[in-house]
This record gives structure tokens, C-alpha cells and sequence, in this order.
């Protein structure tokens, strides 16, 4: 069985300024050790990123964009291509996180179209896929998944998908406090690496880091990550803060 290497990805969200981001990246820079075993990741808002990039270079700490446009340029007001991100120092992009899907029309079509983009200019894409609880209640947490997996890697062959990371968030877990159990967690982490397997190709299943996010704190994040099929995790609100998210980085310490 291939190798992962853990990525522990922040997600800032809609939160801090250029100044603030620049001195919070500072003090990421300083609690991280830089022989760290895992791969480590930030996303800034749009307006921080080529600070932020500036920063941490010289640390373990990569820097994503929380979206992207799928063309690379145009008449497209307020969007931001692959390239754009790629020129600011970035190296990783969040594709379809639940909040795009449920306030700003995302979709397994523009996800893909977006995955697409972002292999073509060199980025790893962080593709996020997760059920809402209606849906989970109703039973149809594999389904939907199945469909949002099979839908954002449409056309595209396994040799071409080898950089993507996925990221399990149930909808119903963000921003919550309510984590999925560890039985929960492993049971749709599992069936996701099958699902690829089976679709798409073993190897490529095999060495696909799938990480979970929905409440990721420092607290969980060490039983999280006991888990077999669990590679990292996505951190949103843990994420804002050095020492609860260089907590998290460091569950191993």
C-alpha cells in the first residue's frame, strides 16, 4: 500500500486582513517545526495570499486559495483564475467546499471544470465533498457521495487525477461542534477509497490523501488520525487561532 503523507489544511474562510493574516502566518512560521512529518496548509482570503506566500517561505507551511474560476481569463468580473492563484506563491486550491455548493452555486459540473483548471496550471486541488443532514438522515450519505465524487471527476482518467487530495465534510458538521464518531468518520473514508478504487483505478485510491473536516479541533484531531483511511484533516474555525491550529499540526508531538 502506498505511502501518505498527512496534510493538516486551515481553511481561514472569511476572516482576517492582509495585516492580520501576515502577522498570524509570522507566528505559524514560529510554532511549526520545521522538521514536521506532515504537510501543512493555509488558505488565506484572496487579498492575502501573495503576503502570505511571502511569509512563510522557507517553512513547511503551503498556502492555498479557498476558490477558483475555471478559465484563465476573460470578461468575468470579480473572478480569479488558476494562474492568478499560482502567480501569488500559491500551490494548493479548495475546490466545492459546502459553503460555495450552498450559498454560491457550486456544483459537481463547476467542480469539475474547476478541478480541471487547476491540474492544468500545476495546483493540488483540495476537491470537498460532504452530505447535509437531511441527507444523512434520509440515508443517503454514500449516495450522494458516490454522486459528487463520480460527477467532479468526470472525463478526466486516473494518471491525470494523482495530485488531488479529497475532503470529507459532512455539512452537517461544520462550524457545529459536531464531530462525526470515529466509526462514522472511518466507514465514509473507507468507502470513498473503494469507491475510487473501483471507479477509477486501486494504485490511484491507495495513494489519495482523504481528510476529514467538521469540527476538527486539537482535542480530536490525534483520534481522527488513528484512523486507517484518514490522512489529514480540513480546519476551519481551529485554524484562526496559532496555538489551537499549530496544536493541531503537531498531533503527533
Amino acid at each position: 500500500m502506498a505511502t501518505r503523507t498527512p496534510l493538516i489544511a486551515g481553511n481561514w474562510k472569511l476572516h482576517k486582513d492582509c495585516a492580520e493574516s501576515v502577522a498570524f502566518a509570522s507566528e505559524l512560521k514560529a510554532a511549526i517545526p520545521a522538521d514536521i512529518d506532515v504537510d501543512v496548509m493555509v488558505a488565506p482570503t484572496f487579498t492575502a495570499l501573495h503576503p502570505v506566500c511571502e511569509v512563510v517561505k522557507g517553512s513547511p507551511i503551503a498556502v492555498g486559495a479557498q476558490d477558483m474560476f475555471w478559465e484563465a481569463k476573460g470578461a468575468w468580473t470579480g473572478e480569479i483564475s488558476a494562474e492568478m492563484i499560482k502567480s501569488c506563491g500559491c500551490t494548493h486550491v479548495i475546490i466545492g467546499h459546502s459553503e460555495r455548493r450552498q450559498f454560491f452555486g457550486e456544483t459537481d459540473d463547476t467542480v469539475n471544470a474547476k478541478l480541471k483548471a487547476a491540474l492544468a496550471a500545476g495546483l493540488v486541488p483540495v476537491v470537498c465533498i460532504g452530505e447535509t443532514d437531511e441527507e444523512r438522515q434520509a440515508g443517503k450519505t454514500f449516495e450522494v457521495l458516490e454522486t459528487q465524487v463520480k460527477n467532479g471527476f468526470q472525463g478526466m482518467a486516473a494518471s491525470e487525477l494523482t495530485t488531488v487530495v479529497l475532503a470529507y465534510e459532512p455539512v452537517w458538521a461544520i462550524g457545529t461542534g459536531n464531530t462525526a464518531t470515529p466509526e462514522m468518520v472511518q466507514e465514509v473514508h473507507a468507502f470513498l477509497r473503494k469507491l475510487v478504487a473501483d471507479s477509477l483505478q486501486k494504485e490511484l485510491a491507495n495513494g489519495m490523501r482523504i481528510l476529514y473536516g467538521g469540527s476538527v479541533k486539537s482535542g480530536n484531531i490525534a483520534e481522527l488520525m488513528a484512523l486507517e483511511d484518514v490522512d489529514g484533516a480540513l480546519v476551519g474555525g481551529a485554524s484562526l487561532e496559532t496555538e489551537s491550529f499549530s496544536g493541531i499540526v503537531r498531533y503527533k508531538r
